[in-house]
């Protein structure tokens, strides 16, 4: 599987590499009327999606589909969470990047089956874990961290507080975790926190920030590394669909008073110099759907520029 990983980032950089002489869709990157033209037709395949794109340098809401639903969508993020607790860790000093962790596929936690769909693979280290959204790996990550630590963790990037995007917005749900297990699920974005759309991408535009600010440090390395395999050939990949680059990672949850499960992608765009954040909600559907639908998005944007 490592050689197979190591082919695909030598494709991947290739592909990369093409997409960024793309720049002059990226100089007017702030064209809100560009933005909602390729949303909106992207969304035509997921009418009932949430979609929110945001400008990385100012804060400001370029489009949206399904606004009035998204400021009020609060939801479990599922994996989501994954990156923006690495980030912290790494930086802090309090995780090892380099430190390597087996996964047999089959986690149960308190009673919740997290099995692992990515393939067969040795241990993990962060950067492989995140392409392939590794539950192991994270659960162990979880279980490092003391009682009341993951608030401090989560609510400065934004995650828990009114973004002030929508007027009347919804606030996150977050119940301070109070065993090991219940820092292992929210972690995991299974219970205990509920987020909003808007919310997921103030996050995830606090990391495209902080990656910024930041850029040789091991934190940004393995974390950009492994949002851009994600959505290469990992488990976001189906946010690769031949259009402008994109680092994202998805999520799949289970909703409160129902199995059936919603998907997210949030991912920032282009991959190698974030200008956008773009976070896709489907109401029914898993996190690849969400991807699919990202992917779309990016490849009208795509074309576009090729006009």
């Amino acid at each position: 599987m490592r050689h197979t990983l190591k082919v695909r980032r030598i494709l991947r950089t290739a592909a990369l590499a093409a997409l960024l002489s793309m720049v002059s869709f990226w100089c007017s990157a702030s064209d809100a009327s560009a933005w909602q033209q390729t949303v909106q037709r992207a969304a035509r395949i997921a009418p009932e999606a949430r979609i929110v794109v945001l400008d990385v340098s100012t804060g400001r809401l370029l489009t949206e589909h399904r606004l009035g639903e998204a400021k009020h969508t609060l939801a479990a993020p599922g994996s989501t969470l994954k990156p923006l607790v690495l980030y912290s860790l790494i930086a802090a000093g309090r995780w090892d990047p380099q430190q390597r962790i087996a996964c047999n596929r089959h986690l149960q936690i308190a009673g919740h089956s997290l099995a692992c769909p990515h393939p067969p693979a040795p241990p993990f280290d962060a950067r492989e874990a995140l392409t392939w959204s590794c539950n192991s790996y994270f659960a162990a990550m979880a279980r490092t961290l003391a009682p009341g630590e993951l608030a401090g963790i989560l609510r400065p990037t934004g995650l828990l507080d009114a973004t002030g995007l929508a007027a009347d917005e919804a606030v996150a749900q977050f119940y301070a975790p109070h065993t090991v297990d219940d820092e292992q699920l929210t972690l995991l974005g299974v219970e205990g926190i509920r987020v909003s759309p808007l919310e997921l991408a103030e996050a995830y535009r606090w990391l495209a920030l902080r990656m910024a600010a930041h850029p040789d440090s091991p934190a940004t390395q393995v974390v950009r590394e492994g949002l851009m395999d994600s959505a290469s050939f990992g488990m976001a990949g189906e946010a690769n669909l031949g259009g402008l680059s994109v680092a994202g990672k998805t999520g799949t949850a289970e909703g409160v008073a129902s199995a059936r499960t919603h998907g997210w992608f949030a991912g920032l765009a282009p991959a190698a110099d974030p200008q956008v954040v773009i976070v896709v909600f489907e109401p029914a559907g898993r996190g690849a759907d969400a991807a699919h639908l990202a992917g779309e998005i990016l490849a009208h944007a795509a074309g576009e520029e090729r006009r």
